[in-house]
């Protein structure tokens, strides 16, 4: 399961200019209580939460001065009192202002008013002009008038002469200081240091991050930084419907990450039964042909299902690399009869596809010795021990001597990375039918592998082309054979 199977991808947010005000509104009306901040183009700038806002609104009483903070453009306040701009002058400048509340006898705000700078005041007072004078003589930024009354034209001209913004809100005084500080644009609450996911990100690692984090919920963001999802702790505890059909494997350690997560269907196998259980009994159909692709197209002609020419052209891709033409000693009558039926309704020829395809794919030619290692990488357990074989096909062992200790350190990395007990490439020439293991591991373990070693570590595998029928039982015994 991954993040996409639990997220929601209706994400309620609002633009960074946003008043704080409207923000809790949509926030308590949807009944979340993280909300993102996102741009024009859908990209996260940060998270508003309840917890913040609730820290503005109220602030500890070593940072009591905070709470006459006003952070807004003459726009902003209007928009968030829901009132009318009598006279505004640049109003869409935003500022940071002191809140004062005109409460109080003419004299005692006469004397006031030299306390602070005028073009950082906000005065706040009802229809009281021996207030409203003196502040907009005094050259206050703005004062706004409360209680939803006007201001007479002796008011008005004063302010237009004295550049003063006039405000006409339409509650009382208290709801409109309250409002006054709400207009602060979330921009300025929000937490840019968020935690998020990807889409396609496991759901159990993910989960882990998740507890462990203090936000409640997380952006999911695609590669190129647009939001397209969310995801609350909550959401973790969602029930995942996704069910599994494995295909040329039956144990989990080679399956998709978090397979044993969710219901498994059906198995379609030819390898080996590893330790597998399941909740409920399921279509295990395992063979000992060459191919799984011999056991998928055997469904389709003994139900009658017409085998379309390109599906069949893919089954016959499938059957040749993994027997190598029918080459292997994995090989077996089926395989044959079923290669001959996929020649006739794909159109292709086998033996050419097989020249052009082992022509054309050198994994050595083409990747870098990180990769190579782990192509056709397949985990194991035997006795408590992981560990993974590898397996390529080239046309010859050129390629493999000419990159030998690059290979060497790559697969020494992967097996240290993965606390493997050892790690195995197989390099198989399909022309002389034979192969060169490279193992990464213990001294002790190699030396119980009793064939020609080439060079250390590389072992001349004469005759040897299956990991599976081959490579595999050879291994499984050298571990049982390894001193206590």
């Amino acid at each position: 399961p991954k993040i996409a199977d639990v997220m929601r991808d209706n994400v309620i947010s609002v633009p960074p200019r946003t008043p704080l005000v409207e923000a809790l509104a949509m926030m308590d009306e949807k009944n979340i209580r993280v909300l993102p901040i996102l741009d024009q183009e859908r990209r996260c700038k940060g998270l508003l939460s309840v917890f913040k806002a609730s820290k503005f609104f109220f602030p500890s009483h070593n940072r009591i001065w905070d709470s006459r903070r006003v952070v807004a453009s003459v726009r902003s306040l209007t928009r968030t009192l829901q009132g009318k701009m009598l006279c505004a002058f640049e109003p869409d400048r935003e500022e940071d202002l002191i809140l004062m509340i005109g409460a109080m006898k003419p004299s005692s705000f006469a004397s006031r008013l030299p306390n602070y700078a005028p073009e950082k005041l906000l005065v706040v007072v009802g229809d009281r002009e021996d207030i409203q004078r003196p502040a907009i003589q005094a050259r206050a930024r703005c004062v706004i008038i409360t209680g939803g009354y006007s201001v007479s034209d002796e008011i008005r001209a004063l302010a237009q002469s004295h550049e003063v913004s006039v405000v006409l809100s339409p509650h009382d005084t208290t709801t409109t200081a309250m409002l006054c500080r709400s207009a602060i644009a979330v921009e300025h609450l929000l937490r840019s240091d968020f935690l998020s996911f990807r889409p396609d990100e496991p759901l159990e690692s993910a989960q882990h991050l998740a507890a462990a984090s203090q936000f409640q919920a997380f952006p999911v963001i695609e590669e190129d930084g647009r939001v397209t999802g969310i995801v609350s702790k909550s959401d973790f505890l969602r029930k995942v419907e996704r069910q599994l059909i494995l295909v040329d494997h039956n144990e989990l350690s080679q399956a998709v990450q978090g397979a044993a997560h969710v219901e498994i269907l059906e198995i379609i196998d030819h390898h080996r039964i590893g330790a597998f259980s399941t909740q409920q009994p399921i279509l295990f159909r395992n063979e000992p042909v060459g191919s799984t692709s011999t056991i998928v197209a055997d469904c389709f002609l003994t139900h009658g299902v017409e085998l379309p020419p390109g599906i069949a052209g893919c089954l016959l891709a499938g059957l040749v690399s993994d027997t190598l033409n029918l080459t292997s000693p994995t090989t077996t009558k089926r395989d044959a009869e079923v290669l001959a039926i996929l020649e006739r309704l794909s159109g292709v020829n086998a033996t050419e596809f097989t020249e052009r395809l082992f022509t054309s794919g050198s994994v050595l030619n083409s990747k870098s010795a990180e990769q190579a290692v782990v192509a056709d990488c397949k985990e194991y357990v035997e006795d408590g021990r992981r560990f993974s074989v590898a397996q390529i096909e080239e046309l010859g062992f050129d390629q493999f001597w000419k990159r030998r200790e690059e290979l060497g350190h790559a697969l020494d990395a992967h097996r240290t990375a993965n606390g493997y007990f050892f790690a195995a490439l197989l390099v198989t020439d399909v022309v002389l039918q034979t192969s060169l293991l490279l193992v990464a591991g213990e001294k002790k373990f190699l030396d119980q592998i009793h064939y020609p070693e080439a060079q250390p570590g590389v072992f001349e595998m004469t005759g040897f082309v299956s990991r599976k029928k081959q490579l595999l039982p050879l291994l499984t015994q050298c571990l049982k054979s390894m001193p206590l």
